[in-house]
């Protein structure tokens, strides 16, 4: 697996690169200290994963994200912030980012976060999850509403899944082994259901409900 760093902190991109030299299979090829020199990073070595600071001098790690992605399309991220706070995190996710860990947390989660998300299966914090779960609860219980999970059928329950897993229209029809209309369709009706709008939403509704980590 190849690894881009992105922070504009020397100390934080050597902690870095201290727990994951260990890993015969992790090679960091690449190290920025901005959001620029980051761009240039991924766009010439083509990493598996880039590992970004949100706030960096020159360009934010948010439209790096952004940028990268959009040029090299397998290229998964993960943010690393400071920030527990469900706005940085679906600025994260729609973005393009598989991960987000709090740097709090980074010791124990980096290496199994890049594990989860190589697999294609976003990643966040247990911080993070609780986060999400806790602030959709709540949410529930102020607007005094059900949750709509129960009103998908099981096949939406599965489409939803699989989305949130990362898996695109295509593969989630190679899985279910039904055609991609099929699976659009299923798209549309579990977002109306569930009152989502795109991508980052369904993978945040599906940690809020456990359905993914």
């Amino acid at each position: 697996m190849r690894i881009v760093l992105g922070d504009d902190h020397g100390i934080v991109r050597r902690g870095l690169k201290a727990l994951l030299e260990p890993e015969d299979d992790i090679e960091v090829v690449g190290e920025a200290g901005d959001g620029s020199e980051a761009l240039r990073m991924c766009e010439t070595h083509r990493p598996d994963v880039a590992i970004l600071d949100i706030a960096m001098p020159r360009l934010n790690g948010i439209d790096v994200a952004e940028r990268a992605i959009k040029h090299h399309p397998q290229l998964k991220v993960v943010f690393l912030s400071m920030y527990a706070d469900e706005s940085y995190v679906l600025r994260a996710l729609s973005a393009g980012a598989r991960g987000y860990l709090l740097k709090e947390s980074t010791e124990q989660d980096l290496v199994p976060a890049l594990r989860t998300i190589s697999q294609g299966r976003p990643y966040f914090s247990p911080t993070i999850s609780a986060m999400l779960l806790s602030d959709y609860m709540r949410n529930l219980q102020q607007r005094g509403q059900e949750d709509s999970y129960r009103l998908l059928t099981d096949r939406e329950k599965e489409v939803l899944q699989l989305l949130a897993e990362g898996r695109t229209n295509k593969e989630v029809a190679s899985i279910l082994e039904v055609g991609v209309s099929t699976v659009e369709t299923h798209r549309a009706n579990l977002m109306q259901k569930l009152g989502l709008h795109n991508t980052a939403e369904i993978v945040l509704y599906a940690v809020r409900k456990s359905l993914v980590s």
